[in-house]
């Protein structure tokens, strides 16, 4: 698992992007890929684990939790 941070939320879309240290590029997810959180609940600047998948449109977070 790799940790990182709700960097942007798209409230309406219902989707977002984790920022990772050390990473130029935030990771895309989907609210689909989330477990043991509802995405309304989530805000920017929270903590996320996640591991990194491939989507139809290249990397892509999946089994997103809330730390």
């Amino acid at each position: 698992m790799q940790e990182g941070t709700i960097a942007r939320l798209m409230m309406d879309k219902g989707y977002g992007f984790i920022s990772r240290d050390g990473q130029s590029k935030d990771l895309f997810f989907h609210s689909t890929e989330l477990q043991n959180v509802n995405f309304n609940d989530l805000r920017e600047g929270d903590k996320v684990t996640f591991e990194e998948g491939n989507g139809m449109k290249g990397p892509q977070a999946v089994k997103v939790s809330r730390v």
